[in-house]
């Protein structure tokens, strides 16, 4: 799995399609592929770009669903993927609790994707900077 971090509006998404060929990925924007778009696109021989997972992660929290459950399901049938998120967690604590929490869960979970990542890269001004 490759993890691409960085600030709002940095080229993430960009920065991931100067990469590679863009016919080998399937871009989800906020939203994670179900078991059959996961087989057709395993059929195809394709990569999965989780695009603003962050926003996903919110989602599910706002829906009271075990984000940390499904992310990792996922990673298990599509352990080659590429995960893009924004930063988040800097500067002023949120007075809303469900920001707050939002903002915890998914800087924890980013932090323990980072860890199993084969290779994080933040990308600042559209540069990406390999830091693992």
């Amino acid at each position: 799995m490759k993890l691409v971090i960085g600030g709002y509006a940095q080229g993430k998404l960009d920065y991931i399609l100067r990469e590679c060929d863009q016919e080998h990925y399937v871009i989800f924007d906020s939203k994670m592929p179900n078991a059959e778009q996961l087989q057709e696109i395993a059929r195809q021989g394709k990569t999965v770009v989780i695009n603003h997972f962050h926003h996903w992660g919110k989602e599910r929290i706002s829906q009271g669903e075990n984000m940390e459950e499904e992310i990792f399901a996922f990673l298990e049938k599509s352990p080659k993927c590429v995960i893009i998120s924004d930063e988040i967690g800097n500067g002023i604590v949120p007075v809303n609790a469900l920001e707050r929490e939002y903002r915890e869960r998914v800087g924890r979970i980013l932090v323990k994707l980072a860890g199993q990542a084969d290779e994080v890269v933040r990308v600042i001004c559209g540069i990406g900077q390999k830091i693992k």
